[in-house]
């Protein structure tokens, strides 16, 4: 290359940019990127300023489908391309990585890196309006995702495997990077607590999150005399379609069986105060909490579904169970209640596990060594 890329990432929370991205922001600034982001616009904003990196808000809705609307997100999205002139465009999520690579397209973006981070709802949705909505989505990513520059990341290879499987992605164009990694220096080991074990689920507050199975499971526990805490830590979030009511959680919480904290700044802390960490989702892309109970060398507790069993190596780290298993659920969050020993040996394996593959330093270097290559055959830059 005769000089470095201009490069955009557009992600759809400023938060989650923070939390996920900020580590690949730095490592591509660090080797000569002259990095933009853009985000919806919110009070993580200034976190993104304050990290040195230009921000370009932009409006549009995570989850609204009135054409009307999507299509005026769509040009604002061409607009902000024209006007910022990236030679790469770094996508995350669903609408950046369909809208951004159309405006990519439209305004001759040269290269162009889309992240598949998981296809929540609309994989694990049931219903009529959710199948069509899937059928609508796929069908999207497979006209947008044919930019003749591109490289497509999945956090995990069945995700991966669908879109091959069905035509919108080319093997030869994609790429598995296990989510954004864990801060292993940050997240550390530390002893149990002593007193009543804690069994913590740590998620936004969604029915896919596998939440009114663990609320359940709880409830059949502590009805037979199991001595434990069962915790919701997460915040809302009302534009999601699987989103639990607030009315919901708070009727919970008053029943005694459940308390949910909301969201919890401090998941270090919360972590290490924790016995067991839990999330029966229904799917996923690569999920962050676990690689955070695991570098904190909490055993855990998930599914067995894509995403879920990627983080675990199943009877090491971790248990798996079936997805929507209420009675397998109470099994396994029994057996750790009950096997201290187990907990331990699991924790401690679990912490190896995550510096071994899921370093936030590893996954980052998987990450740059993507756009690296992009760059690296791009004609415009060489």
């Amino acid at each position: 290359m005769s000089r470095m890329p201009r490069l955009l990432m557009f992600e759809n929370n400023p938060a989650y940019f923070l939390s996920h991205r900020l580590a690949l922001a730095k490592s591509l600034a660090g080797l000569g990127y002259d990095v933009h982001v853009a985000t919806l616009p919110g009070d993580a904003v200034k976190g993104i300023q304050a990290a040195g990196f230009m921000h370009h808000a932009i409006k549009f809705s995570r989850s609204g489908i009135n054409p009307l609307s999507e299509f005026a997100a769509l040009v604002r999205i061409a607009r902000l391309y024209s006007r910022i002139k990236p030679d790469i465009v770094y996508q995350v999520t669903v609408k950046p990585v369909i809208y951004g690579t159309l405006a990519a397209r439209y305004m001759r973006v040269p290269g162009v890196v889309s992240v598949i981070s998981g296809l929540g709802f609309v994989a694990t949705g049931s219903g009529r309006m959710i199948s069509y909505l899937r059928s609508a989505v796929l069908l999207f990513y497979r006209f947008a995702l044919r930019h003749s520059h591109q490289c497509i990341i999945f956090h995990n290879r069945d995700d991966q495997e669908i879109f091959i499987r069905r035509g919108i992605a080319v093997r030869v164009h994609t790429r598995v990077v296990p989510g954004s990694g864990v801060d292993t220096q940050y997240f550390t080991p530390s002893p149990e607590v002593s007193g009543v074990p804690v069994v913590l689920l740590p998620a936004r507050m969604l029915r896919d999150k596998g939440i009114y199975e663990f609320v359940a499971a709880a409830t059949r526990l502590r009805s037979s005399g199991v001595q434990a805490r069962f915790l919701l830590a997460g915040s809302l979030d009302p534009d999601n379609p699987g989103a639990i009511p607030e009315t919901q959680l708070r009727q919970w919480n008053s029943e005694a069986n459940i308390e949910w904290l909301g969201q919890v700044i401090d998941m270090r802390s919360l972590y290490s105060n924790a016995h067991v960490v839990c999330l029966p989702s229904y799917r996923e892309g690569i999920p962050r909490v676990l690689l955070e109970a695991a570098a904190c060398s909490r055993p855990v507790i998930t599914t067995d579904v894509p995403g879920c069993r990627d983080a675990v190596q199943a009877g090491e780290t971790g248990l798996l169970v079936p997805a929507r298993d209420v009675e397998k659920l109470v099994a396994a969050i029994k057996r750790l209640i009950d096997d201290p020993g187990l907990r331990l040996r699991m924790g401690q394996r679990g912490r190896l596990l995550s510096e071994r593959q899921f370093s936030t330093v590893r996954v980052t270097a998987d990450a740059v060594a993507v756009v690296q290559e992009l760059a690296s055959r791009m004609p415009s830059l060489l």
